[in-house]
């Protein structure tokens, strides 16, 4: 009988010691821990049977340590060529040398243990990282809690304003965050900000950053000093190689002026008749270096703007050619859109379409749009939108011929819920054809640039379909009764039949226009009368 012990591998090279006597044996002394970078290591893996140390000529720490400690023999023991362990031997209790007898007995033992082993280790580490995944999915679990419970659970209603916003968090939870603060003397302060890192640290700085502008913005009367408060709070406890960016920005209802600072934050669009700018504000990223001042930017937002605030995760989403959304093609989009609440929904199904059905998202993506719709203050809408009305669709085409027949497809995929009588349904679906046709032909010149916006809604009475075109600034004409002699006699155009139809295919048409753009609106009974 030997004197034996082993040594086991895990899967990075790194020998541990695991003394494994057997009955009438003794182990010498502990196993020998040999480096990953030891050639011993890659003489072992290689070598075709049972290696003697007396008589291994390499120079080699781990050789020498086992000399040290008595091992005679080392059986290699190797997986698919991997080296998973070796069985270390002492002399003999005979003091005899070991025979050829021995040395068969222990290459066959070798073939039988060393897959058995390796099965061992990959069942452990398997183990391991069950247990790995099992804490991450927790962590993630706690960190969406913590972000879903802070984040506001509804959005202020203001005469004179539409507000909207989205929080879309990704698998691996971010920081993201947005709020809305009632302030004295009926003013709004709109927040939207983002912690680097993500887990449950980031929720965890998100949700102290929420608490401590809160607070502050109840003292301080200006976006500036509230950012400054905040930087110097943050500073001393944020965690190392953390920071968040923040915009916040006080609104005055009653004179559409607002007053903002940005700490290092994505600059808000604002979306109006002549285009789309950025508002800009300079300051650093809070809780990155204390005694920071913010710079303060004074506007006023005009009827019919709107502004949208966001943060990185849609500039910063890739699609499968790993092209990055970017900031140019958030800013076309914006300027291409009419504004309004609907943005959001938009800028969404473009998101969508640009990364594909797979996309795995990367980051959170958070959007707000603050409009301001034009109404007295303290005056409702005449008109308001019916209670249970409701976004099915919306989505912008290319002015191409021929995208007419994508729009009516995609109207009649969004309203098939709704279960429209069948030739409802095919009335429909001609006028939005027929509609979308004159936006790409005489709104847009099939100018491939220019998008057609097409948004479908519907309340318990109607189906509401509205198509925008960048055709502004002259009235569509009045749709008459074509006069079919007159045409023939060659007294009219042969065209300026399209309006008449859709007019008489819906149950009511409305056209509107601005400096900019032609809506047509067609309305549609869910049920005839």
């Amino acid at each position: 009988m030997a004197n034996w012990f082993t040594n086991f591998f895990r899967r990075d090279k790194t020998p541990t010691a695991l003394p494994a006597p057997i009955e009438h044996a003794r182990v010498l002394s502990p196993s020998v821990d040999i480096a990953p970078e030891d050639p011993l290591i890659a003489y072992f893996q290689n070598a075709p049977s049972v290696v003697e140390i007396d008589k291994l000529a390499l120079d080699s720490p781990g050789a020498r340590a086992m000399k040290a400690t008595g091992v005679k023999l080392v059986v290699p023991l190797v997986s698919q060529g991997e080296l998973v362990g070796l069985l270390n031997l002492g002399p003999r209790l005979s003091e005899q040398e070991y025979s050829t007898d021995d040395f068969g007995l222990l290459n066959n033992l070798a073939t039988q243990a060393a897959p058995a082993l390796r099965v061992a280790q990959l069942v452990r580490q398997q183990q391991a990282e069950a247990l790995a995944r099992e804490r991450l999915e927790q962590e993630l679990r706690v960190a969406r809690l913590i972000q879903q419970t802070l984040l506001p659970k509804q959005i202020p209603d203001i005469a004179g304003y539409q507000i909207a916003a989205l929080y879309q968090p990704a698998r691996a939870v971010g920081g993201d965050f947005y709020d809305f603060l009632e302030l004295e003397n009926g003013l709004l302060g709109l927040v939207v900000g983002d912690v680097t890192d993500k887990g449950v640290p980031a929720a965890l700085v998100m949700a102290t950053t929420r608490a401590i502008l809160r607070g502050s913005a109840q003292r301080l009367i200006s976006p500036g000093q509230v950012l400054e408060r905040v930087n110097e709070l943050l500073c001393p406890d944020i965690p190392e190689n953390m920071f968040v960016t923040c915009l916040y920005a006080i609104l005055d209802p009653r004179t559409g002026k607002m007053k903002y600072a940005n700490a290092g934050h994505d600059l808000p669009y604002r979306r109006m008749d002549g285009g789309v700018s950025e508002l800009r504000a300079t300051g650093m990223p809070l809780g990155l270096l204390p005694g920071m001042t913010y710079e303060e930017k004074e506007t006023t937002v005009a009827v019919g703007e709107t502004i949208l605030f966001y943060s990185d995760g849609i500039v910063e989403a890739h699609n499968v050619e790993k092209e990055m959304f970017g900031f140019p093609r958030l800013m076309g989009l914006v300027g291409n859109h009419r504004g309004g609440a609907t943005l959001i929904a938009f800028l969404q199904n473009e998101l969508q379409k640009f990364t594909g059905a797979d996309w795995e998202q990367e980051d959170d993506v958070t959007m707000m749009t603050l409009t301001r719709s034009g109404l007295p203050n303290g005056v409702a809408d005449k008109k308001p939108a019916r209670a249970d009305s409701k976004t099915l669709a919306e989505f912008s085409l290319p002015s191409q011929p021929g995208n007419e027949r994508d729009a009516m497809h995609r109207v009649a995929e969004a309203v098939k819920e709704l279960g429209l009588p069948a030739a409802r349904l095919e009335k429909l679906k001609t006028a939005v054809a027929e509609a979308t046709m004159n936006a790409l032909e005489h709104g847009n010149k099939y100018r491939a640039e220019l998008l057609v916006n097409i948004v479908v809604t519907a309340s318990a009475e109607n189906v509401v379909v509205k198509i925008t075109d960048h055709g502004g600034g002259a009235d569509i004409p009045t749709p008459e009764t074509p006069d079919l002699d007159a045409k023939l006699a060659g007294m009219q155009s042969p065209r300026g039949w399209g309006l008449f139809l859709i007019k008489n295919l819906v149950d009511e048409m409305n056209v509107t226009h601005d400096n900019q753009h032609h809506t047509v609106e067609l309305i549609l009974r869910r049920k005839e009368e």
